[in-house]
C-alpha cells in the first residue's frame, strides 16, 4: 500500500514547529533569570515577544505568498537559517534595545516562515483527514513546552542565560535546518496545470478573498482568540512564581499546559473531521475563555495543574482549525497568502498579551487584571465565531485523500 507523502510533511512540520517555536517561546522561561542578571524590566523583555508576534504576522503574509509562488521548501529553509542566526545574535546582546530588535524582529520573521507555510502546505496534501493532519503539525508546538521549555530551564540552571540561548540556536541548526529538505509542495490537482478550473475553485482573486465576509469573520475571530490567550500563555511561569511556587515547579505547570495542548490538538482535530471545524472551534473558544478566567482564582500547585490542563487543551485544540476553515472557503492555489494574511491579523492580537501582562505586573504587582481581561476577550471571540458563514458544500481542490 502506497503511503501518502503528506504524512512525511506532517512529521517534518511537527518537528520544526516543536524546536523552532519552542526556542522562541522559551523566552517565558528566560524572563526572570534575564531580568535578574541584566536589570532589564519584565516589561522590556516581554516586549521582545510582542515584537516577535508582530514580526511573525507581517512576515507570514509575505512568506505565504512566496510559498504559493515557489513552494514551501525554500521558504522554511530560509526561516530555519534565520532562526539560528537570531538566537545566536540575541544571546550576545549587550542592551535591552539590541535584544528587543534581534529577538523580537529576526526571530519573529523566522517563525513566520515555518508555521504558517507548513499549515498551508499540509491542507493541500489531505482531504479525508485534513483536520487531524493540520492538528498533528500544530502538535509540534504543543510538545515544545514539554521538551524545549524544560531543556531551557535546565540550561539556565547549569549555565548563564547567554550560554543557554546560544545552545538553543545550535539545537535549531542541528534539527530544524536538515528537516526543511523533507518538505514538498502537494501535487497539483489534475487539470489545474493546464489552466482548467477545478471543483471548488471559482477563480477568486486574492483581493476578493481578503474582502470577503468569510475571511473577515475568520480573521477577526483569530485576532480575538490570540489576544485572549497570549498573555496567560506567556506569563504562566511568572504568575505561578509570584504565587510562591518554586521556579522549577512553575516550569512544569507550563509543561502541563503544553502537554494538554497536544491532547487538545488530537481531540479537536478528530472532532473537527467528524463534526465540522466551525462548531468545534466555537466550543473550544468558550472553554478557553472560562479557563483563562479560572486562573484569577488559582493559587495552589494542584489548582494550577488543573487549570493549565483545561486551558492548554482548549487553546491548543482551536489553533489548527483556522487553517482547516480557510481551506473550506478558499482554493489551494492562494492558501499560503490567505493563511498568511489571517496570521498577520492574529499576530496583532497575539502581540498584546506579553507586553500588557508585563505592564500589569509592573504597575499593580499582580497578574489578576490580565486574566479578567482575557476572560472578557475570550467571550467576545466565541460570539464572533458564531457569525461564520456556511462553507461551500463542494470541497474540491484538495490534492488527494489520505
Amino acid at each position: 500500500m502506497k503511503i501518502n507523502y503528506g504524512w512525511v510533511v506532517v512529521a517534518a512540520g511537527a518537528l520544526m514547529g516543536c524546536v523552532s517555536m519552542g526556542a522562541m517561546f522559551s523566552l517565558a522561561v528566560f524572563l526572570q533569570p534575564m531580568s535578574e542578571a541584566t536589570g532589564w524590566s519584565r516589561t522590556g523583555i516581554s516586549t521582545a515577544m510582542t515584537l516577535d508576534f508582530l514580526a511573525m504576522g507581517v512576515a507570514a503574509f509575505g512568506w505565504g505568498a512566496l510559498t504559493d509562488r515557489f513552494g514551501p521548501r525554500p521558504v522554511v529553509l530560509a526561516g530555519s537559517i534565520l532562526m539560528v542566526a537570531g538566537l545566536a545574535i540575541s544571546s550576545r546582546a549587550t542592551s535591552l534595545l539590541e535584544f528587543q530588535l534581534v529577538y523580537g524582529i529576526v526571530i519573529g520573521v523566522a517563525s513566520g516562515a515555518i508555521i504558517i507555510p507548513m499549515m498551508a502546505t499540509t491542507v493541500g496534501w489531505f482531504d479525508k483527514h485534513r483536520s487531524l493532519a493540520v492538528s498533528l503539525v500544530s502538535a509540534g508546538m504543543g510538545v515544545a513546552p514539554m521538551t524545549m521549555s524544560p531543556f531551557a530551564g535546565w540550561l539556565i540552571e547549569v549555565y548563564d542565560w547567554r550560554t543557554a540561548q546560544l545552545t538553543m540556536a545550535i539545537v535549531v541548526a542541528v534539527l530544524v535546518v536538515p528537516t526543511a529538505f523533507l518538505v514538498r509542495r502537494a501535487p497539483a490537482v489534475p487539470g489545474a496545470a493546464a489552466g482548467v478550473a477545478v471543483a471548488g475553485d471559482s477563480g477568486i482573486t486574492v483581493g476578493r478573498a481578503l474582502r470577503s465576509p468569510q475571511f473577515i469573520v475568520l480573521a477577526v475571530t483569530y485576532f480575538a482568540c490570540c489576544a485572549m490567550h497570549s498573555g496567560p500563555i506567556f506569563h504562566t511561569v511568572s504568575y505561578a512564581m509570584a504565587c510562591g511556587i518554586a521556579p522549577i515547579v512553575a516550569v512544569t505547570i507550563y509543561s502541563v499546559e503544553g502537554f494538554a495542548g497536544l491532547v487538545g490538538r488530537l481531540v479537536f482535530g478528530l472532532a473537527g473531521d467528524r463534526f465540522g471545524a466551525k462548531p468545534v472551534l466555537v466550543i473550544g473558544l468558550m472553554i478557553q475563555a472560562l479557563a483563562a478566567g479560572a486562573y484569577f482564582f488559582t493559587r495552589e500547585v494542584g489548582e494550577f495543574y488543573g487549570v493549565a490542563f483545561v486551558f492548554g487543551m482548549a487553546y491548543g485544540g482551536v489553533m489548527p482549525l483556522y487553517s482547516v476553515i480557510a481551506r473550506e472557503y478558499f482554493p489551494m492555489r492562494i492558501m499560503g497568502t490567505i493563511t498568511g494574511a489571517a496570521s498577520l491579523i492574529a499576530s496583532l492580537g497575539m502581540s498584546l498579551g506579553p507586553a500588557l501582562g508585563g505592564w500589569v505586573f509592573d504597575h499593580f504587582g499582580t497578574y489578576g487584571w490580565l486574566y479578567v481581561g482575557s476572560f472578557a476577550v475570550g467571550l467576545g471571540a466565541t460570539a464572533i465565531a458564531l457569525a461564520f458563514p456556511t462553507a461551500p458544500s463542494d470541497k474540491g481542490g484538495a490534492a488527494q485523500a489520505a
